[in-house]
């Protein structure tokens, strides 16, 4: 949905004061602003504004959601009329002062004036809203804050549901989460498991981690991803796995890596902490493969700050997960040990933000493809620019709207680039540096097409935050990006 104008938007925030913190939540939610404004029953006059802060703070020292918005403790406001001039209004924002509502001459709000800290756009942040807070609220009202309670098991269902997939385990983040993959299929000394060089290097460390030695190889240029004939020709009799990475968003090649696995008796691991909601002809990732795993850290699609889950279709793997996350306690006899095992268990907590993440996803995805369609349709033909894959049997979710740059045709190195956009309070991310070049691995190999991807690219904002006009103005920087 797309919310209206500022101004427009006031109606929508607006009630009267001795109205339930519920319903503040909810107009809160409704504005998509942060804040409510409260009025007098009688006559509508301003008489304050409540933000989801105040509300989240009262509700932890014992407000309920039906106590009414009037007992909320918040700082005093303060408001201008609508025909106080610009420059007096610019000068009451502080710190604490980041809104001032401006009043007709019955004391009505009209329109409203907003220090904007997003001068500087950010490549990604989360959205949290009034379901967030509600779900978090009750977890701490009733006490349900460590790995056991309600949304721990109500994510998994839903996630597993949204991949297509009949088990999801949740864990305490994505590393962990490939961690137990790798365990789950008794990986470990002695074997080998198949990598991406161009990926995040907790991919490459999870093998590490089992004893296993990851095997770094070139990506595809078409796809970013893992190249299907660099793994074919990587295999050793003691190959055991191959760890395809949906990197940024784009599913790898997952019909070809499936021929080779089957064809040399191997499994698939999908890395899929970047693509929640991409799809390879038409399934979505994460259950293609034997087990896969996604991340919910704060600048994925979704987040439970920190988090992850592993799904498979394999009823053998998923009770591996369970046992091994919890310490490897049998699930017949408490505390009772047969194997080693972790705590990578997720809390009731981040389960809670993650149920209400959930229930947001499809509007967040379309969001994600609506930034891309803009930065696509305005960056397109710009010479010495290479726009994200998208290939005609994926479905790209742009975790990070990522472009590369050809110095020779652009005019500009990627550094260069990235240097004129902070200059304009625009942030940048370098893509992740080729595993094989990290000081802690420095295998001396030659992997041209991850080194040019990663010498040359970048990620632009991609928040679900991100406005069309900030998708324009980044657009325009970038035409206007100099090398002198």
């Amino acid at each position: 949905m797309t919310l209206p104008p500022l101004k427009d938007r006031i109606p929508m925030i607006s009630i009267p004061v001795n109205e339930s913190i519920r319903q503040a939540m909810r107009a809160i939610d409704r504005g998509a602003i942060g804040f409510a404004l409260l009025t007098e029953p009688e006559n509508g006059r301003f008489v304050g504004l409540v933000t989801d802060g105040d509300i989240r703070r009262a509700l932890l020292k014992g407000l309920g959601m039906e106590s009414p918005v009037s007992e909320v403790p918040r700082p005093g406001s303060q408001s201008a009329s609508v025909h106080t001039p610009p420059e007096e209004i610019a000068a009451m924002f502080s710190e604490f002062l980041r809104v001032v509502p401006l009043l007709d001459a019955a004391g009505k709000v009209v329109d409203l004036a907003i220090f904007d800290p997003r001068v500087r756009l950010p490549v990604a942040e989360p959205i949290l809203g009034e379901k967030e807070l509600q779900y978090v609220s009750e977890c701490v009202l009733t006490g349900w804050v460590s790995s056991a309670g309600k949304f721990v098991t109500r994510f998994e269902a839903m996630f597993a549901e949204f991949c297509e997939a009949r088990h999801a385990v949740a864990t305490s983040n994505g590393t962990t989460a490939l961690h137990l993959a790798l365990l789950a299929l008794e990986i470990g000394p002695g074997d080998e498991v198949i990598v991406p060089s161009l990926t995040f290097i907790a991919t490459a460390n999870a093998v590490l981690y089992t004893g296993a030695q990851p095997v770094l190889v070139d990506s595809e240029p078409d796809t970013w991803n893992i190249d299907p004939a660099k793994v074919k020709a990587a295999i050793t009799p003691q190959t055991k796995a191959i760890i395809p990475v949906h990197l940024y968003g784009h599913p790898a090649d997952m019909g070809a890596l499936r021929e080779i696995a089957d064809r040399h008796g191997l499994a698939i691991i999908e890395d899929a902490a970047e693509a929640h909601g991409a799809r390879y002809n038409d399934r979505p990732v994460g259950g293609l493969g034997e087990i896969g795993i996604f991340s919910f850290y704060g600048n994925k699609i979704i987040t439970t700050g920190e988090g992850g889950m592993v799904v498979t279709n394999r009823d053998d793997l998923a009770e591996k997960v369970r046992i091994l996350r919890d310490h490897g306690m049998s699930p017949d006899k408490r505390y009772w040990h047969r194997v080693l095992g972790y705590n990578y268990r997720m809390t009731n907590l981040q389960a809670a933000l993650g149920v209400a993440q959930m229930e947001r996803i499809e509007s967040l995805l379309a969001k994600k493809k609506e930034i891309a369609a803009a930065y696509s349709a305005g960056l397109a033909g710009i010479p010495g620019i290479e726009l994200p894959p998208q290939m005609s049997w994926a479905e790209n979710v742009y975790w990070l709207y990522s472009i590369i740059i050809d110095p020779q045709v652009f005019g500009c190195s990627r550094d260069d680039l990235m240097n004129h956009l902070k200059q304009v309070d625009i942030e940048t991310r370098p893509l992740f540096p080729p595993i094989h070049q990290q000081p802690i691995y420095n295998t001396g190999q030659s992997l041209p097409v991850a080194e040019r991807l990663s010498e040359n690219g970048l990620s632009l904002p991609s928040a679900v935050t991100l406005k069309l006009e900030d998708v324009a103005r980044i657009v325009e920087a970038i035409k206007k990006a100099s090398c002198q």
